[in-house]
């Protein structure tokens, strides 16, 4: 006859590093991922500056060195992480959250719920504006045909405009759902973050804790909603005149190499002018 130990399944390897696990899913929800968010939605805010603040602050990014490996390092595999762990912590009900009397089963239900909204949204919205990778095969055969890999880094407000204006209403309101789902998600994480590593347990802590954590997602949304204002309210047109003036000048300047890829397809070849000889 066989003992209940000898009997017992073995934990996988989920079950057996669960208290690890756990705290690098709460981890990478707020640095990096969070903190990208944050970053992502305030530099699209800046449009509201006009298509040359914004195209500025594109150009800054992509002037970083080793910038894909920057992208998946720290954004795309913490995104991924995060994702796949937050599915398995919500299908296998293993949520922590039921030990602390203030919080609500309605609260924890939004966050999964938020989760996999913003799951859906993030993946689609990379491959709306990025088609998810690089290769020209991939761009020209799969991703633009279908309408999507519509960002141009170098025609940023441009393009930006019109990959959201192209079917209507139907890109701002899905962005909408998404950036707002996000934002409660990130907001509400990290109230249940500091629970997560015990930053605020008394019932007042988690109080005041609530409304920092309201206010700032209050504040995150605001910047992600009026970035789509902009958008819709851009004028393409006038926006790629600006654009590739900008272009020149600092190809001109020697600030960027030149790179037709992340340009739109309605833009004039500019020359290298060579640097004077001293």
């Amino acid at each position: 006859m066989n003992s209940p130990a000898a009997s017992a399944p073995t934990p996988s390897f989920l079950e057996r590093n669960d208290f690890l696990i756990r705290r690098l899913h709460s981890l990478s929800g707020l640095v990096p991922v969070g903190a990208y968010m944050c970053v992502h939605l305030i530099t699209n805010a800046s449009l509201l500056g006009g298509a040359s603040v914004f195209q500025n602050n594109v150009f800054t990014i992509h002037s970083l060195p080793f910038l894909p490996l920057i992208e998946w390092v720290f954004i795309f595999s913490p995104i991924i992480f995060h994702a796949v762990v937050g599915i398995w912590i919500a299908k296998s009900g293993r949520s922590n959250l039921q030990n602390y009397r203030l919080t609500g089963n309605r609260r924890y239900t939004w966050q999964r719920m938020t989760g996999y909204i913003a799951i859906i949204f993030i993946f689609t919205h990379v491959f709306h504006l990025h088609g998810w990778f690089h290769s020209d095969w991939w761009l020209k055969s799969v991703a633009e045909p279908m309408g999507m890999a519509q960002f141009r880094p170098y025609n940023a407000a441009s393009s930006l405009a019109n990959a959201m204006n192209s079917l209507g209403v139907v890109w701002p309101i899905f962005y909408a759902i998404g950036v707002l789902a996000c934002t409660f998600h990130l907001a509400n994480g990290i109230w249940t973050a500091g629970i997560t590593w015990g930053v605020w347990l008394t019932p007042k802590s988690q109080n005041r804790a609530s409304i920092a954590c309201a206010l700032f997602g209050v504040l995150i949304g605001m910047a992600g909603l009026s970035s789509l204002v902009a958008v819709k309210t851009t004028d393409a047109k006038a926006a790629e005149v600006i654009e590739n003036e900008m272009y020149k000048s600092r190809i001109d300047a020697h600030t960027i190499t030149p790179d037709d890829h992340k340009r739109s397809g309605t833009h004039e070849s500019v020359e290298v002018k060579p640097v004077p000889v001293q």
